[in-house]
């Protein structure tokens, strides 16, 4: 990997990064990504890009949280922000995005590495999308080697999915004493949470 030395070049490498993350991200984690740039480097890049930010009147910001740096929209833009929830709140979910909101709803609390486990892939788009939507939330920290976030569902998907609480999702089949994998179980999460969807949709039509 070539070595990254110049501000500039930092800076952006880290905007990519934080935008990707959809996370926290810790300094020394963020030193391990940026191999070959020292930890001072990394600081100070950080910092010039937090001054860039804040001083072109621009609608995201890097802000310090939870221990570590997110990108994050102003809060001055929250109007617009709400506007466009309410559009997004009609649109419908990805095969992806419900297939991770079906783990996420049915295994709760769990961190990324474990939902990717399950999926295959890469999780960190459909992440931000969904907590984006106020689908699912973060609940704290799983206490291993990192701290890594968990999630869980929100109150927005229960309302979104006609749930009372949690109980309410349809029953799976007991998959302990099948001994399947969660791979193989997932078509049955996935279904669960369609069926919630399509009972809420046709509960809006009756009373909307």
């Amino acid at each position: 990997m070539p070595l990254i030395s110049a501000v500039n070049g930092l800076k952006g490498i880290l905007e990519a990064v934080l935008f990707v993350a959809g996370e926290p991200l810790t300094l020394d984690r963020l030193v391990t990504v940026l191999e070959g740039s020292s930890r001072a480097e990394v600081r100070d890049a950080m910092s010039a890009l937090q001054t860039d930010y804040a001083a072109d009147g621009r609608g995201l910001q890097v802000l310090e949280v939870a221990g570590g740096y997110q990108i994050a929209t102003r809060v001055d833009c929250a109007p617009w922000i709400k506007r466009l929830e309410k559009v997004k709140a009609g649109a419908k979910l990805s095969r992806s995005a419900m297939e991770t909101l079906a783990i996420i709803a049915y295994k709760q609390p769990l961190v990324r590495g474990e939902i990717e486990q399950i999926r295959g892939v890469d999780t960190a788009g459909v992440l931000r999308t969904l907590l984006d939507r106020r689908l699912i939330r973060i609940v704290g920290r799983k206490d291993i080697p990192g701290r890594p976030i968990m999630y869980g569902t929100s109150k927005q998907f229960l309302q979104a999915f006609g749930l009372n609480d949690l109980s309410d999702l349809p029953a799976l089949r007991d998959i302990k004493d099948l001994g399947e994998p969660d791979q193989l179980i997932l078509p049955e999460m996935e279904a669960g949470i369609q069926s919630r969807s399509a009972d809420a949709m046709a509960g809006q039509e009756v009373h909307g």
